[in-house]
């Protein structure tokens, strides 16, 4: 019973330039239709051809990073897509995207959901997504192909039911973390 999170490969979108609030929903929206731009390097093919099980949200960045890889997934579920950024109604403040995606994640960090889901309704997801791996892991070393905020919120459930990570997963494009189950 193994589980391996593993991000994404670097999405083919752009990440610079200035935007108002109504051009990062835009580009929130663009940044969740890419595929990927890059191959994953040997490190992650390694460890990926540990599963025998393979998980992954729906968004083109998880399933193109998984073909990238040569896989195929058992189960593809929403509930390991990635968290909405929120949005600000502000249409004059021009700001650099990485400035806004901090601010915002900022925010949501601290209540302020906008349109998309709460801090608590994604923890809630974590768990739901947790429960799904601990079931799959059943069947033999599961493979999750999943994002950074998502990860963040499954690692952090998976550790407060004992699990183990050899090492923790940055949130670099292509990071893994491989967990382990509590001895009982």
């Amino acid at each position: 019973m193994t589980i391996i999170l593993m991000r994404h490969g670097k999405p083919n979108h752009p990440v610079t330039g200035r935007f108002t609030a109504r051009a990062l929903a835009d580009w929130c929206e663009g940044y969740d239709q890419a595929d990927i731009c890059d191959s994953p390097p040997p490190r992650s093919q390694t460890i990926a051809r540990l599963a025998s099980v393979i998980a992954t949200s729906p968004l083109p960045r998880a399933r193109s990073s998984l073909t990238r890889l040569g896989l195929q997934p058992n189960a593809v579920d929403e509930v390991f897509s990635e968290v909405a950024i929120p949005t600000l109604p502000f249409e004059r403040l021009h700001l650099p995207l990485n400035v806004w995606l901090a601010l915002l994640r900022l925010l949501w960090l601290c209540g302020y959901a906008g349109h998309v889901e709460s801090v608590q309704h994604a923890r809630e997801r974590a768990r739901l997504a947790a429960d799904k791996l601990v079931v799959l892991s059943q069947q033999g070393t599961v493979l999750l192909v999943r994002h950074g905020i998502m990860n963040k919120l499954i690692a952090r459930e998976l550790r407060k039911r004992g699990w183990q990570a050899e090492k923790h997963a940055s949130s670099r494009h292509w990071s893994s973390a491989i967990y382990h189950p509590p001895f009982i």
